[in-house]
């Protein structure tokens, strides 16, 4: 495998970073090279978080290119849709339909689209989208701070990661306190067979 892309795109306290150093933690496990990044917008809760992590043998810097995303994770609607640019027709979206209004939509006053008209902006980008109602799945999981690893497990159960479900899980298990582990597991296995339950599997 020459490269492949993950952007991850959200707001401060998402948890974004975590799951990028999860990802790129995973690769590492399955002695894949591995580069991650941050990309901080405001530098306080509520700005944009972009987080990048390349896997591949030809990746040598962890900056990904406009329309050069394999998989683009979005923690927040609007979040995923400024980070469009990365996408192209055969990237494949995995969004939060949680939505959590940025500090400038607020100041301006400005009206929150709705999610069908964002799920009509990305498809003019790519068909390959997958909806996760994020904060539904943490609260089964036992805590909505899981979020985060909900969609980690969404993008595992997709099958097209780089990275293994047991490295992958194994690294959230590294990364996580002891205390709050129970759940985050939880959480993840609730995301990667929410996929199985769409299809009727």
């Amino acid at each position: 495998m020459k490269e492949f892309n993950i952007v991850l795109a959200g707001v401060g306290g998402q948890g974004t970073l975590l799951a990028a150093e999860a990802l790129g933690t995973a690769a590492v496990k399955d002695d894949l090279n591995v580069r991650v990044g941050e990309i901080h917008g405001m530098a306080q809760r509520g700005g944009a978080v972009i987080s990048t992590v390349r896997i591949g043998q030809e990746v040598l810097a962890s900056t990904v290119l406009e329309g050069r995303a394999d998989i683009l994770i979005g923690f927040e609607p609007i979040e995923t849709l400024r980070s469009l640019k990365y996408a192209s027709e055969g990237t494949f979206v995995i969004m939060s339909t949680e939505r959590v209004p940025p500090v400038e939509l607020a100041t301006r006053k400005a009206t929150y689209p709705n999610i069908e008209e964002i799920v009509e902006k990305i498809r003019r980008f790519t068909n390959n989208i997958i909806l996760v109602d994020t904060e539904r799945l943490a609260r089964e999981a036992g805590s909505s701070l899981t979020r985060n690893v909900v969609l980690l497990g969404v993008a595992a159960g997709t099958g097209r990661l780089p990275v293994t479900k047991d490295s992958l899980l194994e690294a959230v298990r590294e990364l996580v306190p002891s205390k709050h582990l129970e759940v985050n597991v939880r959480a993840f296995e609730l995301g990667f067979d929410s996929l199985s339950r769409k299809r009727g599997k």
